[in-house]
Parts: structure tokens; C-alpha cells; sequence
């Protein structure tokens, strides 16, 4: 589809200055009856990428052979051209000066970024600009009955946003309370949560959510606070508790985010449903569909990566401080993982399979200190670090105001809730 616009440059009428000025006399009264432009200074052409249109089927119409690689060259140092879809937006802009002379092409990647490429001198240059937008900050809180998923697409002070933007909104405060709560086991009825958002606005009128600025979830009594500080401004800030220490941890609570549910936990003495006798149990199994992404728990270097007997596709991974963990029973090993690789927490290291001794697909996870097997689901492990001393007047500066913001969201829970650390704080 094709939508031609016209641009004017607005031009500006001297006449009465240069007549004052020719004849020395004093400026003639002028009306002006109606608004006078100079000739359009260029032409906007825009196409929507129909199924199975190219980039480059869009540039033939208006660039020769050498032209339109030095183009596709200039665009694929911001974006691949092969990464556009059905409906991706390009607009040709035409000058008027000259017989049909480009001037340069608009690429709008998607509402939020536009890959903007103009012919100078030295050829064609790409840019990638972001559309500006108007940041408000929007308030939310709810009861949770089943999962926090259901309670945030079905919160009414959330009903601008789309389906797409709720998804990503879950999945930031997943990400932000992964290393206390287990989303899939220990969410329960009666739990609440609120949080503090920026909501970015286009200039369309269109809407995005933004970053989570203050949060707290309840789970079984207990206060849960996440407040994000950025000190140098970047975009690059982390979030702390009340007390001032990060909620990440060494361990994410569990090595899978998808639906699972526990088949067996830790136990020193399991009947073990295949070799029909009473054995000690040293790790979790967590029940998931075959292909089901498996993470890394923590940062770490990998030391084992194979067949392990009954343990069947494992991966070891060595972390800091005496601590490993174990990956058993994987249908495959995800690409780039190998001895010696170091993998980040979070990152997916194999996929679930039912490899070795096993009954059905299911992941057999241990977590070991100096090699002695510890329970995965009540170790206690150290605290997140601190907000750094020379940081520290900084943080007490805006702890207040993350506070505040907290605050401005409804309070739901009746009777006050225990602060993770024991004090009575939270929703009431």
C-alpha cells in the first residue's frame, strides 16, 4: 500500500522591508489576505510491506542496482533486512528541488524505533532513532487468587494497556522477585502485591509500559520490597529492600520459569518408583514437558556436560564460594554449552528430557556446598549486596521518595504483613 504526502517549507514575504529600504521611505501598511509557501521542499512516499515484499522490492522502484546495495549496506549496520515483516512501514522522501532525487528513507522498525537513512556526501548513513515519548507514572495494586498472572491482566487501573504490554509488565516483576518467591510453587490465595510504573506515551497516543519503579508483594504474610535506584542515570540501576541490599541472590529459586510442578523432593530416604527400593533423594524433581528451557541457577563455569549414567544428559556447573549444581535427565544440551563455558543465571544450558533412569520427562536439580547435597527449597543463602558506602547518601536520598510512590498505590491487605526480615510492614 502506497500513501503519498506532500511537505511545505512555510517562506516568509519581505516585500515591505525591501520597498522601506529602496526607497527610503517608511514601511507601507500590508494585509495580508492569506498565508503564501514556497514550493514543497519534498515529497513523503510510504509503503507497507505487503506478505513476501522485501525491503529491496520497495527500493527498486527508486534506486538503481549500485545504489541499492549501498543502501542495504548502510541499513544492515543498525538492522538485518531480513528482520522486517508484513507491514514494516517505509517512507521514500523526495526532493523537489531536482527531478526525483532521494533524499532519504524511513524504516519504522516498530512503534518505538525507526531506522532513518539520509544520502550525504559520503553515501548513504542509517541511524536508529527512537520515536520520543512523555513518561507518566501510573499505580497499581490487586489480590492475588490463582497466580499473579491472572490478577494483573484482570486489574482494571492496567486496562490501557495491551495484552502485549501487561505480558511484559508480569514479566518484569517475575524478573524482579524471582530470587524470593517461586511464582509457580508459593504463590497462594490471599496473597496482594502493588507496584509504582512509568508509562511512556508516543506521540500518537499510543502506550507502552515502562520500567517498574517501587513494588512489594505479600506471599503468605510476609512483605516482599523491591525498589529500583540508579545512581548514575543510565538505565542501568538495580533494585534493593528496604534495608538497602540488592534482591538478587547467587540462586534463582528455581531452574525452570514455565509451568512445572515438584514430583519429589529432597529426602534422605525415597522409594524409588524404578529400582523399587528406599535410597536417599539428594536434589528436587521438577515435572515439565519434554523441551522444557532449563536455567542455569547461578553464575558459574561449566565442569561437566554429558552422559552420566543414571543421571543420564547432565550439566555440571561450578559457582563461587564451594557451591555447584546439577542438571540431570536432559533431552539436550542448549547450543554453546560446553566444558569450560561460562554461563550467566538465567541463562538456558539444556532442555527437559527423560534421559537415564527416569520414569517421564522431568528435571533432577541439585544444589551442593563444599559437595555435600543441601535442600534446593529451604537453604538459606546470603544475602544480596549492598547499595555500594560512596552510593549510600544517594540511596537514602530517593528511598523516601520510592516510598512515596509506593504508597500512592491502594493498600488492600486488612491486618499489616511481616517485612521479610520479621518486622510488621506491607499492604494493610
Amino acid at each position: 500500500m502506497k500513501t503519498i504526502v506532500t511537505r511545505a517549507l512555510p517562506a516568509v514575504l519581505l516585500l515591505a522591508v525591501l520597498w522601506a529600504w529602496r526607497t527610503g521611505g517608511e514601511v507601507p501598511n500590508v494585509g495580508l489576505v492569506s498565508p503564501v509557501y514556497a514550493a514543497p521542499a519534498e515529497t513523503l512516499e510510504t509503503y507497507t510491506l505487503a506478505p513476501g515484499q522485501t525491503l529491496g522490492g520497495v527500493l527498486s522502484r527508486a534506486l538503481s542496482a549500485n545504489d541499492q546495495r549501498d543502501f542495504l549496506l548502510a541499513f544492515q549496520e543498525q538492522e538485518s533486512p531480513r528482520r522486517l515483516r508484513e507491514g514494516t512501514e517505509v517512507t521514500l522522501r523526495w526532493s523537489t528541488s531536482e527531478p526525483r532525487a532521494l533524499r532519504g528513507v524511513d524504516v519504522a522498525l516498530d512503534a518505538d524505533e525507526t531506522v532513518r537513512l539520509r544520502r550525504g556526501g559520503a553515501g548513504w548513513q542509517a541511524t536508529r532513532v527512537r520515536t520520543p515519548v512523555r513518561v507518566d507514572t501510573v499505580f497499581a495494586s490487586g489480590r492475588i487468587a490463582s497466580s499473579l498472572w491472572n490478577a494483573v491482566v484482570a486489574n482494571e487501573a492496567l486496562s490501557e494497556l495491551s495484552p502485549a504490554d501487561r505480558a511484559r509488565l508480569i514479566d518484569a516483576l517475575d524478573k524482579i522477585f524471582q530470587w524470593q518467591i517461586d511464582f509457580v510453587r508459593q504463590i497462594r490465595e490471599g496473597d496482594a502485591y502493588r507496584f509504582a510504573y512509568e508509562l511512556e506515551i508516543r506521540p500518537d497516543g499510543t502506550m507502552r509500559s515502562g520500567r517498574v519503579l517501587a513494588a512489594e508483594l505479600v506471599n503468605a504474610g510476609r512483605s516482599y520490597h523491591a525498589l529500583y535506584f540508579d545512581p548514575n542515570g543510565d538505565g542501568r540501576g538495580t533494585y534493593y529492600d528496604l534495608d538497602g541490599k540488592s534482591v538478587r541472590r547467587a540462586f534463582l529459586k528455581s531452574p525452570i520459569a514455565f509451568r512445572y510442578r515438584i514430583s519429589s523432593r529432597f529426602s534422605n530416604g525415597r522409594f524409588h518408583p524404578i529400582l523399587k527400593r528406599w535410597r536417599a533423594h539428594r536434589g528436587v524433581d521438577f515435572a515439565a514437558n519434554a523441551g522444557t528451557p532449563v536455567m542455569a541457577t547461578g553464575d558459574g563455569v561449566v565442569v561437566r556436560r554429558g552422559r552420566a549414567g543414571n543421571y543420564g544428559n547432565l550439566v555440571e556447573i561450578r559457582h563461587p564460594n564451594g557451591f555447584t549444581t546439577r542438571y540431570a535427565h536432559l533431552s539436550r544440551f542448549a547450543r554453546g554449552v560446553s566444558v569450560g563455558s561460562r554461563v550467566k543465571q538465567g541463562e538456558t544450558i539444556g532442555y527437559v528430557g527423560a534421559t537415564g533412569l527416569a520414569t517421564g520427562p522431568h528435571l533432577h536439580y541439585e544444589l551442593r556446598l563444599r559437595d555435600q547435597a543441601r535442600d534446593p527449597l529451604s537453604i538459606e543463602l546470603p544475602a544480596g549486596d549492598p547499595v555500594p558506602r560512596d552510593r549510600w547518601e544517594e540511596w537514602e536520598a530517593q528511598l523516601m521518595p520510592r516510598l512515596a510512590l509506593l504508597d500512592r498505590a491502594p493498600r488492600l491487605s486488612p491486618e499489616p504483613a511481616r517485612r521479610a526480615d520479621g518486622e510488621a510492614d506491607g499492604l494493610d
